[in-house]
């Protein structure tokens, strides 16, 4: 199985960065699986959509840039999508938005049938799995809505085939959380991850 595992905290000693760190080691014992890890703040990589991307964008061939086109690559090879994240502002961090609307284009994540509508073209990618911590409560989260969680699981899920399976982590209140609950949700999380991937191996 083919699968990328996107950080999209700029710190590199964050909880999500170690969230991130723990299921790459636990997926990598897996030896039989390729792993692509893509930390979004170690590349550099640019948020803004350039005006020349913006021209691109509803032309054949909107990827112009090495590193949008490099990532490209490896999505059309993806079976399943790992996103590790802090929410902010209700939503996702700017990098990992920006990498969606840079990377996620014509020819990429959506095609053009004969009719000029939009159809999916991610059909090789089986699994989305976001995994994001709060700030707020479960409830105030569920109050506000929660739209990285949205913009991941339902509108990328448009993009891949019909039965693609989701699955979504997140610890809440985090600034109250203890030591312990940070290490057990993180142990938890990477168990669950590999037990939906079908790897079935304990992770301690």
């Amino acid at each position: 199985m083919n699968i990328v595992v996107v950080l999209g905290h700029p710190s590199a000693d964050s909880y999500c960065a170690a969230i991130f760190d723990g299921i790459i080691g636990a997926l990598e014992s897996q030896r039989a699986h390729s792993i692509t890890a893509i930390r979004l703040a170690d590349e550099k990589f640019t948020t803004a959509i350039s005006a020349a991307e913006h021209a691109a964008y509803e032309t054949a061939t909107p990827l112009i840039s090495d590193e949008t086109r490099r990532h490209a690559e490896v999505l059309k090879q993806a079976e399943a999508l790992i996103f590790v994240y802090p929410t902010w502002w209700s939503g996702l961090p700017a990098q990992l938005k920006g990498w969606l609307e840079r990377v996620f284009v014509l020819g990429v994540a959506f095609r053009l049938n004969d009719n000029n509508k939009i159809r999916p073209n991610l059909q090789n990618v089986r699994h989305i799995i976001g995994v994001s911590t709060y700030g707020s409560p479960w409830r105030y989260v569920k109050l506000i809505n929660d739209n990285g969680r949205r913009t991941l699981t339902r509108a990328i899920r448009a993009s891949t085939d019909l039965r693609m399976r989701t699955m979504w982590c997140g610890i809440y209140a985090l600034d109250t959380c203890t030591a312990e609950e940070r290490r057990k949700f993180l142990t938890d999380t990477t168990t669950k991850i590999v037990n939906r991937l079908g790897l079935k191996t304990s992770v301690s």
